[in-house]
């Protein structure tokens, strides 16, 4: 037996490696080093190996392909250039998404880094195919990794490559110039290229607010109108703490009989070929009407069978008299704070309120429905939560517990790429969903799905769930699972450290024939809370025809108690849902103590549903409620447009 030693003899050492490392080039070394040694465009493939296979690999071959074609024209006569996929000046559109732009040099054998300076132009960003850092301006584009040496020296994984890309959608004209030098090695290190120029040129008129709304107070039962106006034609959208307004999209927004649930943040958003732009926001504070007294008990909803009898109660302090209603009627024998109904039938079925007053004027309760028919007890059948994601800190969590004994069948979703459909701008491009348990006093992973892969089941599964439709072959994520009784969470993060707005959707999959099955009995989110468009939002849907008494919670000081870090010092929580065609906040709370929001009540809720306690006297916010059937929103603002970690929860109380 023959031992070739090589290790004294570079050419044969390196030919060793190279072979290792390509083999699947079905190339004999020798042949293979003669052709790196003459193609520049072989040499940037071969090197580009290990990111064939990542997630961005469509858009690398996109990219790189073209500029490494142009690069080998250059190449051929001993060039050293800039190459892009699209010629420098590029013209474009303000407001038009650009197609993306690759760059490379030509007659190199590896650009680990890139140093730019100059202006790029505001809305695009030069990023690099492998990932890493985000450019809006001067800066280093680095996406190297180390890799894992073995015994003979030859190294595996890692990537020793950077490739960059200008994409986004330009929002100012004018004109620009950025400049690119490349670098051998990561961290600006090895040889230098020259530095590069390429030029953008933005066209058109960008669009504006000539007249901007303003803050406004007033007093409860009066009208106030918002104005506004674009200094080019164009469409507006209206919306109320960061949802859109159904019906509001004239330049112009007025609200007649305003009340306290009318108070909140609006913005409003101009459109039109030129882009889209929208004004800070403005706030609406409601002063309260001259009664000067408050119900510390509204009247409650209730689903009864006919024949039966139905009895509502509410107290205001300080009421000399109380007037009932049934759909906005007065009832001329209902004048006391509780009121009773016997013998009913469907004709009763309605919304009840009442109206106190007193010698300083008066005040209406709440409205609670009464439905006359066969009680069908609904649950909890769904939960979304739309906001943003990425990976460690960033990751977004949504809480769920399961009684009742079998398995619960579960749809849980999460939608990244899908949402551009909705004109959602800044998606995760490549969301992975993990359902998480305690087993053994260990978090385990019972499930994941990075793509769902465009499967019949699945398919299926959106269609029966009235799930809106994915593309069969995006990069979004989804399981059906069937868990057992317990606490579980669905876990969102980005592929390859990604960032973005992800949708999570969690959907009772359980049949209509299916008897006394398990239910979902709390639900919950964190995620940090931004302002306007950025506020936390949980959907949250009860099924059946008998109200449902739920806690519902905006936790933030509190966390901190849990070694949380950031955040959100001061929570504010509302309730919405809609109401003939309108958004319409149906319950607030700031601070969990406050009246009518009483804190021993809270406690005693917490306490029956096994949520933990709140700090005594901190600015969490909590609210108890009695909600029918039907679908609503709880939306956690931070006062005084702050930010932070917060939670959202909601418990189905006994």
């Amino acid at each position: 037996m023959i031992f070739a030693r090589f290790d004294n003899d570079p050419f044969l050492m390196n030919t060793h490696r190279l072979f290792a490392r390509f083999r699947w080039l079905n190339l004999s070394a020798g042949v293979l080093v003669a052709l790196l040694q003459r193609t520049p465009v072989l040499r940037v493939l071969i090197s580009s190996e290990a990111i064939w296979s990542a997630p961005s690999a469509a858009v690398l071959r996109s990219i790189l392909l073209p500029a490494a074609a142009l690069g080998s024209v250059h190449s051929l006569a001993g060039a050293t250039v800039l190459s892009s996929t699209q010629p420098s000046p590029l013209s474009v559109p303000v407001g038009t998404p650009i197609k993306q732009v690759g760059f490379t040099v030509t007659n190199t054998i590896n650009i680990g880094s890139w140093k730019v300076t100059g202006a790029i132009p505001p809305g695009l960003t030069l990023s690099a195919v492998e990932g890493g850092d985000i450019l809006t301006g001067p800066g280093m584009l680095d996406a190297t990794m180390a890799g894992i040496s073995d015994s003979y020296g030859v190294t595996t994984g890692g990537n020793s490559k950077t490739t960059p890309f200008l994409s986004g959608t330009p929002t100012t004209p004018g004109s620009y110039t950025f400049n690119l030098q490349s670098f051998e090695f990561g961290g600006l290190n090895g040889l230098a290229s020259d530095t590069f120029s390429f030029s953008v040129t933005v066209t058109g008129t960008a669009l504006g607010f000539t007249t901007q709304p303003q803050s406004q107070t007033i007093t409860a039962g009066q009208s106030v109108t918002f104005t506004s106006a674009a200094s080019s034609t164009a469409t507006y959208q209206w919306a109320k703490n960061g949802v859109a307004i159904s019906g509001a999209t004239g330049a112009n927004l007025t609200l007649t009989n305003v009340q306290s649930s009318d108070a909140g943040s609006y913005t409003v958003t101009a459109s039109n070929s030129a882009g889209a732009i929208t004004n800070a926001a403005v706030t609406l504070t409601v002063n309260p009407g001259s009664a000067g007294f408050a119900f510390t008990v509204q009247p409650v909803s209730q689903t009864i069978a006919p024949g039966g009898s139905a009895t509502f109660t509410a107290t205001a302090p300080g009421a000399t008299s109380y007037q009932w209603q049934k759909n906005g009627t007065a009832i001329s024998t209902a004048t006391g704070n509780t009121f009773t109904l016997n013998n009913l039938t469907s004709a009763n079925s309605g919304t009840y309120a009442v109206v106190a007053t007193n010698g300083s004027g008066s005040t209406t309760s709440s409205g609670a429905v009464l439905l006359v028919a066969t009680p069908n007890a609904g649950r909890l059948i769904g939960l979304s939560v739309r906001t943003t994601a990425g990976a460690g800190s960033q990751t977004l969590i949504v809480g769920f517990a399961v009684s009742g004994s079998g398995n619960k069948p579960l749809l849980i979703r999460a939608s990244g790429p899908a949402l551009t459909q909705f004109g959602v701008p800044g998606v995760l491009s490549d969301p992975k969903l993990e359902l998480h348990t305690t087993l053994n006093n260990q978090d385990t992973i019972m499930s994941a799905n990075d793509n769902w892969g465009g499967t019949t089941t699945l398919s299926s599964a959106f269609s029966q769930m009235g799930a809106f439709a994915w593309p069969v072959n995006s990069l979004d994520a989804a399981l059906l699972v069937s868990p057992g009784s317990g606490a579980y969470t669905a876990q969102v993060s980005g592929v390859g450290g990604a960032t973005g707005v992800a949708l999570v959707e969690v959907y009772d999959a359980s049949l209509p024939t299916d008897i006394n099955p398990p239910r979902l009995t709390a639900i919950s989110a964190r995620s940090q809370v931004g302002t306007d468009a950025n506020i936390l939002i949980a959907g949250f849907s009860i099924s059946g025809n008998v109200p449902k008494k739920l806690l519902i919670r905006g936790v933030g000081p509190t966390l901190g108690n849990f070694g949380v870090g950031g955040v959100l010092n001061d929570p504010k929580l509302e309730i919405h849902t809609t109401v003939n065609g309108q958004d319409t906040i149906i319950a607030t709370n700031d601070n969990w103590g406050d009246a009518p929001n009483d804190s021993s009540q809270q406690a005693t809720a917490f306490s029956s549903v096994g949520a933990f306690a709140l700090i005594a006297g901190s600015k969490d916010a909590a609210i108890v409620a009695t909600l029918v059937p039907g679908t609503y929103s709880a939306q956690v603002i931070g006062v005084g447009n702050t930010t932070g970690v917060a939670i959202v929860e909601v418990y189905e109380l006994p």
